[in-house]
């Protein structure tokens, strides 16, 4: 009778789900959707057609090229732009909205999250429109006086700039609001009450203590900008190169996966590096928590 029991009481401990085995689905997802394609991406990076055995050849031939080099380049200034533009214009914009009423909060919340329920292939049509020769922008300007000719925005890089600006500005502002309307408003109240004018209780109260919203919003935008594919194409056009589009010329066009895969593995370690780079920037915010 008591060995029925005592059965009875380690089969719910045998079959009871402990910590580990509760991630057991998502590692196994993890494992075989991201870490085995990368792992097979890499092996493919150090290969190369019709000779056996590990070879560098794609990194060499990637690497000592100029113009490849400068694509690369290119890829990193147009992210570093994008990712400024935002934060200039998402940081007001998430700095009203952590001010603002509920009735206002809730407008805010609709504009904000509106992009997003948008395609981004409609959003970069639609500015194609507003770029153009005889776009808004250029009716504008003609308008007003301000220039005798059409300014040439299309297949641009400052085209490219300011279409994904607008692509990738939710992301920047919802991390922000998060972070700001998390700050205790008390403590801007004490610092005014002490004498404090509005600059400087923006500098000394606001600004840190919102370091962690910046952060994880230019994380964000700039890994999002530098592998976007879709608005860089259609907007720049064929004359100008980034990462992602030489990628799929080298993969889909020329059918050349040893070079393809090798430009991926560099753009992944270049964006890895700016992603530790925030991280450490996040961890000095922290300071001020």
């Amino acid at each position: 009778m008591s060995s029925t029991a005592g059965l009875k009481s380690r089969i719910p401990s045998l079959f009871a789900l402990r910590e580990w085995q509760l991630t057991l689905p998502l590692a196994l997802f993890l494992g075989l959707f991201y870490l085995a394609p990368l792992l097979l991406m890499a092996v493919v990076s150090v290969s190369q057609q019709g000779v056996s055995g590990i070879s560098f050849a794609s990194y060499v031939q990637f690497l000592s090229d100029p113009t490849n080099l400068k694509i690369l380049f290119d890829t990193i200034w147009m992210g570093t732009q994008v990712t400024l533009l935002c934060l200039l214009i998402g940081y007001p914009l998430a700095y009203v909205y952590s001010r603002a009423n509920a009735g206002w909060q809730k407008v805010l919340t609709f504009l904000i999250l509106l992009p997003l329920l948008t395609s981004a292939v409609v959003r970069t049509f639609a500015w194609i429109v507003i770029l153009g020769r005889e776009g808004i922008v250029n009716s504008a300007l003609l308008g007003l006086g301000l220039a005798e000719n059409p300014i040439r925005l299309l297949f641009t890089h400052q085209g490219v700039v300011i279409a994904l600006a607008q692509v990738q500005l939710p992301m920047m502002v919802l991390p922000l609001v998060s972070a700001m309307t998390r700050v205790d408003l008390n403590l801007e109240y004490a610092s005014a009450s002490l004498g404090a004018g509005a600059w400087q209780t923006f500098r000394k109260i606001a600004l840190p203590l919102s370091l962690p919203g910046i952060t994880a919003g230019c994380l964000l935008t700039y890994a999002l900008s530098v592998s976007s594919f879709v608005t860089p194409s259609i907007i720049g056009g064929s004359s100008i190169l980034y990462m992602p589009t030489f990628i799929y010329q080298q993969a889909m066009v020329l059918v050349n996966w040893p070079l393809a895969a090798a430009v991926s593995i560099i753009l992944l370690i270049t964006v890895l590096t700016i992603v530790i780079a925030f991280n450490s920037l996040d961890r000095v915010s922290r300071r001020y928590q």
